[in-house]
């Protein structure tokens, strides 16, 4: 449960921040909200791709590892961001950012799911998907701490660099965690998996399910996603508020998120 909550925690810290610095990337590159949204997009997109693949070869390399692999990677491609000089370079770096966040949420789920018994499963998830609302609530802090202290020019580089931080969380996870024992059986019984093993969820009496709750979540997400992304630039740019006013107009919707996030699965 810590490694999950951390690893949800620390990936809502990292694809968090570029909500923050839509408003300063299009004053000082001169983008469109066209353009600044695309990026967004794209690391959403990307994202699921990322959840696919990344639950595919936590099957064949392990969950923990699968966890460490991803944390690293969105850790990696957001520090990187920080050294980005226009809108192309930030598109292709947050795309890749995308590919980690969405496969350490399918890893971390997988290994949450396999470790605690079912009928306590749905709470057991649900409690460490808080961390989305805690990584969420820190970032709005570094926000507005950064933005508080340093002119927007540099303040929105350091945010990005601080994203290599969670890299550490790697070496935690690597000497604390075991593999589920649920995974070591399975492995043992069937120590191959293949390419096809990656549309798996599409075959036969999956296929329905499949597409019920991929659309399902798809709603869900694209409309959480899109409030998340654009309210700091709506605070900024029509509401007027300072970035201490914006972080904490959103640390009061963050707080209403964490209450959802525990009372939903109970």
């Amino acid at each position: 449960m810590a490694a999950c909550f951390g690893g949800w925690a620390l990936d809502a810290f990292d694809v968090q921040m570029y909500s923050f610095v839509i408003p300063t990337v299009i004053a000082l590159w001169g983008l469109s909200h066209g353009e600044a949204g695309l990026i967004g997009t794209v690391t959403l997109l990307i994202s699921s791709f990322g959840g696919w693949f990344s639950g595919t070869l936590a099957d064949r390399l392990g969950r923990v590892r699968m966890l460490q692999i991803t944390i690293l990677w969105y850790s990696v491609f957001t520090f990187l961001c920080a050294f980005a000089q226009n809108f192309e370079q930030l598109f292709v770096l947050r795309a890749l950012h995308g590919f980690g966040f969405g496969g350490e949420w399918a890893a971390g789920a997988v290994l949450m799911g396999e470790v605690i018994r079912d009928k306590y499963r749905g709470r057991g998830v649900g409690l460490v998907q808080t961390g989305r609302a805690i990584g969420w609530g820190t970032s709005a802090l570094v926000y507005t701490g950064l933005y508080s202290f340093l002119p927007e020019a540099i303040a929105w580089r350091v945010l990005f660099a601080i994203g290599l931080l969670p890299a550490v969380f790697v070496f935690w996870i690597r000497r604390h965690i075991d593999e589920p024992e649920i995974f070591q059986e399975r492995r043992r019984k069937r120590p191959a998996v293949g390419v096809g093993h990656l549309f798996s969820a599409f075959r036969g009496p999956h296929l329905w399910t499949t597409i019920k709750v991929s659309l399902m979540v798809a709603d869900a997400q694209g409309g959480g996603y899109a409030m998340g992304i654009w309210m700091p630039t709506y605070l900024k740019t029509v509401r007027g508020l300072s970035a201490p006013s914006t972080g904490g107009f959103l640390l009061v919707q963050i707080f209403g998120a964490l209450l959802g996030f525990c009372s939903g699965p109970i």
